[in-house]
């Protein structure tokens, strides 16, 4: 199958697209980063997914999977606007098999900074919005929600041990995913996947459901 994946040279994203290509699928990465991955299946765009004029014309897209995110000013722009541009540009067209949001656990619990927490609880409602319109080809479209990944972006408070025992004590599994995990997860939902569609799939060890009831000994 030929699948397109936003955001491929980050880690998830490129967890992602080495996934797929260990799986024997064609893979086209978008990313304002250069390629991250030589392979022969491989073709990459290097470009910002905000900047619409510049998306390239891909036909025979099968699997559409938005992993590009910020998390900075350009929250809303990127993690919402730019991927419903994205999504209504190769995924919403009869023929494709399945659409995946990466999105965050932070769309649910309302965690992590205001507008990144705005941009991902709104990409939890278009999947909803999406799931229905592709529904009438037999097309899935789903969010893979996940909480703490293993990621260089996230080395500030991995290597930091005072916050890392903080965050371990919100896990429950006490650690948290790496890129390969949520590359399997994307790599069924997309995939192994038939039935499974607008939902929202939150994959964080557990934090979100983690609640510490206090009482007198």
């Amino acid at each position: 199958m030929n699948v397109l994946i936003t955001g491929a040279s980050g880690g998830i994203g490129s967890a992602i697209a080495r996934r797929f290509l260990g799986a024997g699928h064609n893979v086209t990465g978008i990313d304002r980063e250069a390629a991250a991955i030589a392979h022969e299946r491989y073709t990459h765009f290097q470009l910002d997914i905000r900047d619409e004029a510049a998306l390239p014309a891909l036909e025979d897209i099968d699997i559409l999977i938005n992993c590009a995110g910020t998390q900075n000013e350009d929250d809303i722009d990127v993690n919402l606007k730019a991927l419903i541009r994205v999504t209504e540009k190769y995924g919403v067209r009869e023929g494709v098999r399945a659409i995946l949001h990466i999105g965050s656990a932070s769309g649910h619990t309302g965690s992590e900074f205001p507008e990144y927490s705005a941009s991902k609880g709104g990409v939890v409602a278009y999947t909803k919005n999406v799931a229905l319109r592709v529904a009438g080809w037999g097309a899935t479209c789903n969010s893979l929600d996940p909480g703490g990944v293993l990621t260089p972006l996230n080395r500030p408070v991995i290597e930091d041990e005072a916050l890392w025992a903080q965050i371990m004590d919100e896990t429950p599994l006490r650690r948290w995913a790496t890129p390969e995990e949520i590359a399997d997860w994307a790599y069924f939902l997309t995939v192994e996947n038939r039935f499974c569609t607008g939902q929202s799939i939150v994959v964080d060890g557990g934090e979100s459901i983690l609640r510490c009831f206090i009482w007198k000994d």
